[in-house]
């Protein structure tokens, strides 16, 4: 049974400082909504305005019951920027990082307003398909591209839903794209020689860039190098990362930096561990990022600006003539090789793992230090494997001379 009552406030006296238990100015009203349960909802300080918006909620919820309106009526009528806002505190209270926020936000909001949408109850598959679908055949997205915008859309879609803002997800049969048939950036991987050399001319440079200066690039790269971390997972660090006293030594990577959204612990090489020592010795804040900034966002310039020092210097090597010309037309320490493959930040990931596996460490154990989920990804994607690695690999077959076999047959 439906109800009006005011609610019982207690407030101080401004003259005396003695508490006054009293009734609210407001209205508030008492009902059973659609579901069965009791609700309290505040109405105005008139009288008959608070039976009326009364009466309002329990002829909605009579409505309700009766299946003629849905509850999700009333957001569908909110504009999107509104629902857009709350996703976006809604990621935030997750712990989402702040770069992941940003781009999932920001994806959402271009297909959003690429289809035209005006609200929720707006959303159409075919709408996203055919705009994604325009945005390949203008070049603007590549097919690994379309799919990130398609995900962040399904991921604002199935979170209304969840939030009973939605009734269903109209957009959760939409599919993938095989990305495998469009690959926009096939990297390299760097030789041993090359990343030492790529770590000589960062320790030797005098040049800060993007708040990192010569040795805070060297140990980035070879944290990056022997750790397979990503950029923005590095950027996140602080000396209280780092337990250079445990049994192994580890970095931790929480879980909203971590692109699976899960914490964590890799072992540290003992070669890394001696120079990280000494680096983070002198660290007074040990809650403070040690590389802070968005450096992270320009990591492949970065690279490939300590890439050209390294090869300048390379071919200053050898006074010119017949060997200097070879050298300039090797791919040696190039961002991008005669293939049109390459080498940038995330390289140095794909290094990881390629060195880990032509190092014959077991695949199960190569994936999980890749914090992949399948090993499909570990070895195909990851795993660059040359021509000098598989002739290494031939030569480890079995010697099979037919000696046998021919004095047999005479």
């Amino acid at each position: 049974m439906a109800s009006l009552y005011r609610k019982p406030v207690i407030l101080r006296d401004p003259r005396t400082g003695q508490r006054i238990k009293t009734k609210s100015k407001k209205w508030w009203g008492r009902f059973v909504d659609a579901a069965g349960r009791e609700k309290r909802v505040p109405l105005a300080v008139d009288r008959a305005a608070a039976l009326a918006l009364l009466n309002e909620h329990v002829r909605r919820a009579e409505r309700e019951r009766a299946g003629l309106i849905e509850s999700t009526d009333e957001h569908r009528k909110r504009p999107l920027a509104k629902h857009l806002a709350d996703y976006e505190r809604y990621l935030h209270s997750k712990q989402s990082s702040p770069r992941y926020v940003e781009l999932a936000v920001a994806r959402v909001k271009t297909i959003v307003a690429g289809c035209r949408f005006r609200s929720i109850s707006d959303f159409s598959p075919s709408k996203v398909l055919h705009w994604l679908r325009d945005q390949r055949d203008r070049g603007q997205f590549g097919i690994a591209t379309s799919n990130d915008y398609l995900v962040a859309i399904k991921a604002f879609a199935n979170w209304l839903v969840r939030d009973g803002r939605l009734a269903t997800n109209r957009l959760k049969h939409l599919q993938r794209l095989n990305a495998e048939t469009d690959v926009r950036r096939q990297r390299r991987v760097l030789a041993p020689d090359e990343l030492e050399r790529l770590v000589q001319a960062a320790a030797a440079s005098r040049r800060t860039i993007d708040r990192l200066a010569g040795p805070d690039r060297t140990i980035v790269y070879r944290l990056a190098a022997l750790t397979g971390l990503r950029a923005q997972e590095l950027a996140s660090l602080t000396p209280r990362s780092f337990d250079l006293d445990g049994e192994p030594p580890t970095v931790r990577v929480e879980a909203c930096y971590s692109k699976h959204r899960r914490t964590d612990i890799l072992p540290l090489a003992e070669s890394l561990v001696q120079e990280l020592r000494s680096y983070l010795v002198a660290r007074d804040d040990q809650d403070e990022r040690r590389w802070p900034g968005k450096w992270y966002r320009k990591a492949a310039a970065l690279l490939r600006h300590d890439l050209a020092v390294a090869r300048k210097a390379w071919l200053a090597e050898v006074p010119a003539g017949t060997l200097r010309m070879e050298r300039e037309q090797s791919d040696y320490l190039l961002p991008i090789d005669s293939a049109g493959c390459v080498a940038d930040f995330h390289s140095l990931r794909h290094g990881f793992i390629t060195y880990l596996v032509a190092a014959n460490v077991p695949p199960k154990v190569a994936q999980t230090l890749a914090r992949h989920s399948t090993i499909t990804l570990t070895m195909d994607r990851y795993t660059h494997l040359g021509v000098v690695d598989l002739v290494a690999a031939v030569q480890r077959l079995p010697h099979v001379s037919g000696a046998a076999s021919d004095s047999a047959a005479s």
